[in-house]
């Protein structure tokens, strides 16, 4: 393939940070976007190169900020940036409802808007793949006694990419989703593994598929693919992604 401009929204750690990694090994331009994460998107700049945009997923005036700012079209768009039950409490702290709130607008009313925004200019160009990254929570299975919002905003997400890709059958314009499961990343380490003993831990990733946690490395190694001709054939799943947690989430929450 020839190089590609490529967009990674929350581009500065976990899965979107080894996605930056893997596309710009491909030899793509990457450009991506980062929220708190200045010193980190810095040196991921300094390693692969592209460039770093501060992004503020979910508020109206960053998104016009970020368009203006992008050198150009945007040929690969992936929607990572997000947040999890236990980092959305820096936004709001002590106020559930507000958390709540801000769940539904980061998590899923952020990836629409940009992902709005840059169709057009796809669809101008000829050619456009958007990836949607939700979770194994909402947007596969239920996960009792895990935060009713958060899976909320990741089913949402996961009904977005089926609609637009109804939307483009016949446009040249691929959409997929993609749900992780149980990856070793920030997010998942504050909301799931911080506290844990280290017998905890070990007994905890006993119990999930194949014993062991996901490595971001290879859910970036999925969204490469997802992006290559040989994936359009699935132009409209929403793909499992966790290793079997999906359809035998009781490995996590205890349950048989």
């Amino acid at each position: 393939m020839t190089a590609r401009t490529v967009l990674v929204t929350g581009g500065s750690s976990g899965i979107g940070a080894a996605a930056v990694r893997r596309f710009a090994a491909a030899g793509d331009e990457v450009w991506f976007t980062y929220r708190s994460g200045k010193d980190r998107a810095a040196r991921l700049v300094d390693e692969v190169g592209g460039q770093a945009f501060a992004f503020d997923q979910g508020a109206p005036e960053s998104h016009q900020a970020l368009l203006a700012e992008l050198p150009g079209p945007v040929d690969v768009l992936v929607n990572n940036a997000g947040l999890g039950s236990k980092t959305v409490e820096a936004y709001a702290p002590g106020d559930p409802r507000a958390q709540d709130l801000a769940l539904l607008q980061v998590d899923a009313a952020g990836p629409l808007w940009i992902t709005q925004d840059l169709l057009p200019g796809m669809l101008a160009q000829g050619r456009g793949t958007v990836i949607f990254v939700a979770s194994v929570g909402g947007g596969i299975s239920q996960f009792p006694g895990f935060r009713h919002a958060d899976g909320m905003a990741k089913a949402a997400v996961a009904y977005l990419t089926r609609h637009l890709a109804a939307e483009h059958t016949h446009t040249p314009i691929d959409v997929f989703g993609i749900c992780p499961g149980a990856v070793e990343t920030p997010m998942f380490t504050a909301s799931t593994l911080e506290g844990l003993t280290a017998e905890d831990r070990t007994q905890l990733e006993q119990r999930l598929p194949k014993g062991r946690l996901i490595q971001a490395a290879e859910i970036a190694e999925v969204l490469w693919w997802l992006s290559t001709p040989a994936a359009r054939v699935l132009h409209g799943a929403v793909l499992d992604a966790s290793m079997g947690l999906g359809v035998h989430p009781g490995l996590l929450t205890g349950g048989s």
